[in-house]
């Protein structure tokens, strides 16, 4: 299998048992840890991922000790947002009407070659000529 870059919507599924995604993202991502597949995210991923988590399950040290554990995954390869991807994701943006985050997302995955994994309709919908996106359970 592939790499890709993977959205906080699907990592925010992973850990939020409540979330309507939760096993189908659970099952995603066993079956891809087992072929060694590289989970490539933006730095700003856990940030983002601790905000939504604490906001939904109430609990920011719950939310913090998931994150580490997240970050201490092996297949997980967080990449720096320099100027290029910085400068890519303000024109994806601007063009395609993302929210900054998403289009941090999205450039990474243009600049890497590689398909977007997310749960966020909005996202896969908007950056469609732009990347290849899926969900957990494509």
């Amino acid at each position: 299998m592939d790499d890709v870059v993977v959205d906080a919507s699907v990592f925010v599924s992973r850990i939020v048992r409540a979330d309507a995604h939760h096993a189908p993202t659970l099952e995603w991502f066993r079956e891809r840890e087992e072929f060694d597949a590289f989970f490539v995210v933006p730095a700003l991923m856990p940030a983002e991922v601790a905000g939504a988590v604490a906001r939904r399950i109430h609990d920011g040290r719950r939310a913090r000790r998931a994150v580490d554990h997240l970050m201490r995954l092996p297949t997980l390869r967080v990449v720096a947002i320099d100027r290029k991807v910085g400068e890519r994701a303000a024109d994806l943006a601007a063009d395609l009407g993302l929210r900054g985050a998403d289009a941090t997302y999205v450039a990474l995955a243009r600049i890497l070659g590689l398909p977007l994994v997310t749960w966020d309709a909005e996202q896969s919908r908007r950056s469609q000529g732009t990347v290849a996106t899926l969900t957990p359970s494509a």
